[in-house]
């Protein structure tokens, strides 16, 4: 039966979707016309017909209207940003400047379940913070001046600890976000969340909901040394929580891939040592080997070292993690000065530091600077993640500005690129995809930037900012930066031009003799803009006083009156992304024009996994319509308003599903 959301533009339907997929497996609990019989669903779930029952579940001020604002579809559209872009066609990395919920919508079709990870850090709700209020729809007009005309972006609301609604408006922003996130994470898919402990109880809780609480994999403890707090406790920590998609799935492929990886370097290490005689020799051939197999080791591409005793890396586990520890000297080999000393300390007394080092299992650096480390070998791991990471939070600043060495505070309280690779680099494999829909200054595309020089990877990121503005007095406002999605996007094309830079002083051939597209690969990325949708049709208001049948009368009217100039109102390739997107296409398609054609202007979008024929002409012609009676395997999307009723009816008769009129 026909609908009004049948004739708009709109992202997946995840209400209908959820709905059909229900009347497939109980048939009995709709009616003839195919409504829910909600009578019958408490039947089979209360057969004795209690009017109540105790259950325990977490509900705060506006859950429902969360989660229905979640899977209501949006009718917005993204539109390339070329200027803002940097070097597009060598990298398939996207930043998307727009409001996160109806970009997460946006996304859902295209993305389901290709994303192995998702990292955020959503604000704090520290009562200074900004939360979003989910009123940025099609039919609200101040969001699109904001966001799209206004240069200064769009201001966000503040959350206040007098609003009696403090925590439930944070609750509300985070709950349907994550109900979005969780239908674009790859089965075997991990998300992992900053957060304090301002909100962390309730975090754990709707995370639990929106996961189940049996896909919580832990949480993970950020010493970061900072004191935000005033009271008799000095806070010098964060949290990251931690959920899988599925933990089963989670548990056996890293647990596989671990097992796998270090067998490999086990049986290499014996190798090795014994076809060599000299540990030189030793060391330079497994470098030699090392370089190659790098991408192919992880999670344990970090075992980067041999000796007589193996293949092994160095590890922090000689600080103490908890209280004071053990204080003494380690006196360096080269320099004959005292190691600097872990903050609390080392974790071993003395004597067993001494047998250590007569051991050679301790590892030094450069100079007495560097805190020593312990020989960890690869026939030694275990296959965990530490729970506690240790890192000065100061870090994120220094990483800015490095980047921005004429700005000394130009985001505040960046997280630094080193604390996420820290963690990403045991989940993420050479090619996998990684989401941050709470993009900030963009640290998380800095990291995987980084991550992939490292080990030469091609692991690609989304990062999505809303157009937030900068506070006028602010540092970054008077260093040109109006919105918050500005300084992510040059944060990350400054990080692009370093390495470039860099490439180019130590092999400038590359950029000389023909391979600078090698030398480019995966360095750049695309900017896409959360716009209105190209079709006017989605400002239709159905009237209230009229049937279902007379409204879709009246917008196959509106649609005919409105979008007559459609092709030549509007920009082909916006209308292009339009359509794919909400077809279910990526952000990284590519086309090509079709030469077979002679009386249309036909392309073939592809983007790797799936593929259409597109056409955007005014008006198909008679002879294409003949082609595609002929060749029904084919699939085709073209403008409805392009057929009239005999070509419409051929070729949805002809190719069936392999058709669609948009």
């Amino acid at each position: 039966m026909e609908s009004l959301n049948d004739y708009l533009p709109l992202s997946n339907d995840w209400n209908k979707e959820r709905l059909d997929a229900l009347q497939k497996l109980f048939p009995d609990w709709f009616t003839n016309e195919g409504k829910l019989n909600m009578d019958e669903i408490k039947k089979a779930a209360d057969p004795q017909s209690v009017q109540e029952t105790e259950r325990y579940e977490f509900r705060w001020f506006g859950k429902s209207g969360s989660k229905r604002n979640a899977f209501t579809p949006s009718n917005a559209t993204l539109v390339f940003d070329e200027a803002r872009s940097v070097n597009p066609t060598e990298s398939e990395h996207i930043i998307i400047e727009g409001e996160n919920l109806e970009v997460l919508k946006l996304l859902s079709t295209g993305y389901r379940e290709k994303i192995k990870c998702i990292y955020i850090d959503p604000p704090y709700n520290t009562g200074k913070d900004f939360v979003y209020s989910d009123n940025y729809t099609q039919d609200k007009k101040a969001y699109w001046e904001d966001a799209g005309v206004l240069e200064n972006g769009l201001k966000i609301d503040t959350n206040a600890e007098a609003d009696g609604r403090y925590h439930s408006n944070w609750l509300n922003m985070m709950y349907s976000r994550l109900l979005i996130a969780r239908q674009l994470l790859k089965e075997d898919g991990v998300i992992f969340i900053s957060i304090d402990d301002n909100e962390m109880h309730h975090l754990r809780k709707v995370c639990d909901e929106v996961f189940g609480e049996e896909n919580w994999l832990g949480t993970i403890i950020w010493k970061n040394a900072t004191d935000n707090n005033p009271t008799q406790i000095a806070i010098e920590h964060e949290y990251l929580v931690v959920y899988s998609k599925q933990k089963d799935l989670i548990d056996a492929e890293w647990k596989s891939k671990i097992s796998d990886v270090k067998d490999v370097l086990v049986n290499i290490g014996n190798k090795f040592i014994e076809h060599n005689d000299s540990l030189t020799k030793l060391v330079s051939q497994y470098n030699d080997w090392y370089r190659i197999h790098k991408s192919e080791l992880w999670p344990l591409d970090r075992y980067k070292y041999i000796d007589t005793g193996g293949v092994y890396t160095g590890s922090q586990s000689v600080h103490n993690p908890g209280k004071e520890g053990y204080r003494y000297d380690v006196i360096h080999p080269k320099t004959q000065k005292p190691c600097k000393q872990p903050l609390l300390g080392y974790r071993f007394p003395k004597e067993t530091m001494s047998k250590l080092i007569e051991e050679g299992r301790i590892l030094y650096g450069e100079d007495e600077t560097k805190i020593i480390e312990l020989k960890v070998y690869a026939h030694e791991f275990e296959d965990k993640l530490s729970s506690i990471i240790e890192l000065d939070g100061r870090t994120g600043s220094y990483d800015l500005r490095d980047v921005f060495p004429d700005s000394q505070r130009i985001f505040t309280n960046p997280k630094p690129y080193k604390f996420l690779n820290s963690f990403l680099a045991y989940v993420l494999k050479s090619d996998d995809t990684i989401l941050d829909f709470f993009g900030g200054s963009g640290s998380l595309g800095h990291a995987v930037v980084a991550l992939n020089q490292e080990d030469n990877g091609s692991r690609k990121f989304i990062l999505v900012q809303i157009p937030e503005a900068t506070d006028e007095k602010s540092e970054a406002f008077k260093a040109g930066y109006k919105k918050i999605s500005d300084i992510t996007i040059e944060r990350n094309k400054r990080v692009v031009e370093k390495i470039i830079e860099e490439k180019k002083n130590q092999q400038p051939d590359l950029f000389s003799n023909g391979h600078k597209d090698d030398a480019l690969k995966g360095l750049g990325f695309k900017v896409f803009k959360l716009v209105k949708s190209n079709f006017p049709r989605v400002e239709f208001a159905p009237d209230p006083e009229k049937s279902d049948e007379e409204n879709i009368e009246l917008l196959k009217k509106y649609i005919k009156d409105k979008e007559a100039q459609l092709l030549t109102a509007f920009n082909r390739d916006e209308l292009l992304t339009e359509i794919l997107l909400k077809n279910g296409f990526s952000l990284n398609y590519k086309t090509e024009k079709q030469a077979q054609f002679k009386s249309n202007d036909i392309f073939l979008a592809t983007d790797g996994e799936k593929q259409t024929l597109i056409c955007l002409d005014v008006s198909i012609e008679p002879e294409t319509v003949e082609y595609f009676k002929k060749h029904t395997d084919l699939k085709l999307i073209c403008l409805e308003r392009a057929l009239d009723t005999t070509k419409k009816y051929n070729l949805k008769h002809y190719m069936k599903d392999n058709f669609n009129a948009f």
